[in-house]
């Protein structure tokens, strides 16, 4: 019997994964650092099952931390999405560092044409919609909709009551639920940040969608 991987082992391997050379402000690339990856799979599979043997999917994947997570957790497959192209050759290329596999596509989340839940869990650190309002929900919307069994997300603490009210009442959430508050450390990685680093309060969210025949009572 394969043993489990360690919650530190994983946070160490994570941490070694290139990250955003160039990132893109307009696109709110910040690098999902291991210790908020880590946690945030290592919770998903040893407090609710949802990663090993599991279809995963990392939307909007940038550096592919998160899926890779999820790979070394032992997931059954693993899909990254992300509109940037440099993104996933980085993704690509840890994919290969890590000696995993790991399936990538070049979309915009929100144009994503499947429909019906076709994988079992999405795990996205979203941008916040800070150039953007309403990124944020956009990537939730989408995800609730390709999801079968759960959806973790990285919300700003800030839009809690937001977040839950729009997943429940317009996104077909069984259940929206904050399984930690955690900070975000955001580094200078743009012009106008006028601090080396900053930290944000998130919340770590986990979403249950309705099951298809739930859908259609």
């Amino acid at each position: 019997m394969k043993m489990k991987m360690k919650l530190k082992q994983l946070e160490g391997l994570l941490g070694s994964l290139e990250q955003f050379s160039t990132p893109k402000i307009e696109l709110e690339q910040y690098p999902t650092g291991a210790h908020i990856a880590s946690r945030m799979l290592y919770t998903a599979e040893n407090s609710f099952e949802d990663v090993n043997s599991k279809v995963v999917a990392d939307f909007g994947c940038g550096c592919g931390t998160l899926g890779l997570a999820a790979g070394l957790l032992g997931a059954e497959s693993v899909i990254g999405l992300d509109i940037d192209t440099e993104s996933l050759e980085i993704a690509s290329a840890n994919m290969d560092e890590l000696e995993l596999d790991m399936d990538f596509i070049q979309c915009d989340i929100r144009n994503l044409k499947r429909r019906g839940q076709i994988v079992d869990t999405v795990v996205m650190n979203p941008p916040f919609g800070t150039r953007r309002k309403g990124a944020d929900m956009d990537f939730l919307s989408a995800a609730m909709k390709v999801a079968s069994q759960a959806v973790y997300s990285l919300h700003k603490t800030t839009t809690r009551e937001h977040v839950k009210r729009a997943a429940l009442r317009d996104y077909n959430a069984r259940s929206a639920e904050v399984i930690c508050e955690l900070r975000y450390d955001v580094p200078q990685l743009y012009k106008f940040h006028k601090k080396k680093e900053v930290d944000i309060a998130v919340d770590l969210w986990r979403f249950v969608p309705q099951r298809r025949q739930e859908r259609s009572l």
